[in-house]
């Protein structure tokens, strides 16, 4: 029973996971950087800029907001391009997990026996977590490089400060619950098994009993028992006793 609840639950988080991953995708404000709102006169003046995946963006204080778009993929920044490869492949991976997991959890009735189902855990657990360690590398990338610009400003404060928006905050908490997924998933798929342990029976003669020898070959009778109860010797021979 706790097998199908764990894989269950690992699905259920692992899409939750996902969902996080794409929404970001369709997010603004990856880097926001915001200009004036400085007081000392009666208008107070706002601008902000922002990007995300697709567009460079400059918001005013009248909620006016002028786009740039990103025309074709080859002319973008390079960490630009990397960062979509990587959240893309690490989605692919994960839509690819998501299917494995209808035929390798114990509450559906496809997918072979159970062996069969195990191996099919295991590998959706591996595409889940390729496509986590994907879509955090992605994340950890346009961070760098946020972080990295930031520094140069310091140098120079001609340039905009760029800050971390909300999308990379969800993006990395969706990669997490998306790594707890898997490793419910793959954890399902251990089986605690416990040994029965039975005492050794010996069967001897009615007539072994008195002359305290063993007839069929010739040694001194000796009963013991690996019973895990404390049954006397006389207790355990008379109860092993079998008549030839």
């Amino acid at each position: 029973m706790w097998r199908t609840v764990a894989q269950i639950l690992g699905l259920l988080v692992s899409i939750l996971g996902w969902v996080f991953v794409a929404c970001t995708l369709a997010m603004d404000h990856w880097r926001v950087a915001q200009l004036g709102g400085q007081g000392g006169s009666s208008v107070v003046t706002v601008a902000w800029y922002w990007s995300n995946l697709w567009r460079d963006c400059y918001e005013d204080s009248t909620a006016v907001i002028n786009c740039v778009e990103f025309k074709v993929l080859w002319t973008v920044k390079s960490h630009i391009q990397t960062v979509l490869g990587l959240l893309l492949t690490g989605l692919s991976l994960g839509l690819v997990g998501t299917v494995l997991a209808f035929f390798g959890m114990e509450c559906t009735h496809i997918g072979g026996d159970q062996r069969t189902k195990d191996k099919l855990l295991i590998t959706l657990s591996a595409f889940h977590l390729v496509g986590c360690v994907s879509d955090a590398a992605g994340y950890c990338l346009y961070i760098n490089r946020v972080a990295a610009a930031f520094l140069h400003t310091k140098a120079d404060p001609s340039k905009l400060s760029y800050d971390i928006g909300t999308p990379l905050y969800l993006g990395l908490v969706g990669s997490l619950l998306i790594f707890l997924g898997c490793t419910l998933n793959c954890a399902s798929t251990r089986r605690v098994t416990h040994p029965e342990r039975y005492p050794m029976v010996r069967f001897i003669r009615v007539g072994d009993i008195a002359t305290g020898k063993n007839s069929l070959y010739g040694k001194p009778l000796s009963i013991k028992s690996n019973c895990p109860y404390n049954f006397s010797p006389y207790n355990t021979a008379t109860s092993s006793i079998v008549i030839v």
